[in-house]
């Protein structure tokens, strides 16, 4: 039972993982990163119905407040680029080179 949990994270996190390395666009690789958290999420939970302690859920917790900070500040770091750049490609990130 657990098995099945752990392969459906683990595909929902090479997912994310492919979508982080092949996707150029801001938003798409964002969206990504939050499936990586999203799998994490779902590992964390499964190991602690296992071992019936509520610890996952926790970490689960704690991983959600993480995405929902980064994710603010990753569309206000995208918004000031597209209104310096007008364009949502990662290349564009080399504008903050110092």
């Amino acid at each position: 039972m657990i098995q099945d949990y752990l392969v459906l994270s683990i595909v929902l996190f090479c997912l994310g993982m492919l979508g982080v390395i092949t996707r150029r666009n801001v938003f798409t690789v964002f969206m990504s990163v939050e499936l990586m958290l999203n799998a994490a999420n779902l590992a964390f939970i499964a190991f602690s119905r296992l071992h019936q302690t509520m610890d996952g859920h926790v970490l689960a917790m704690l991983v959600m407040a993480v995405a929902a900070a980064e994710a603010a500040l990753a569309l206000a770091v995208v918004i000031l680029l597209h209104k310096h750049k007008s364009r949502l490609d990662t290349n564009v990130f080399s504008l903050l080179k110092g």
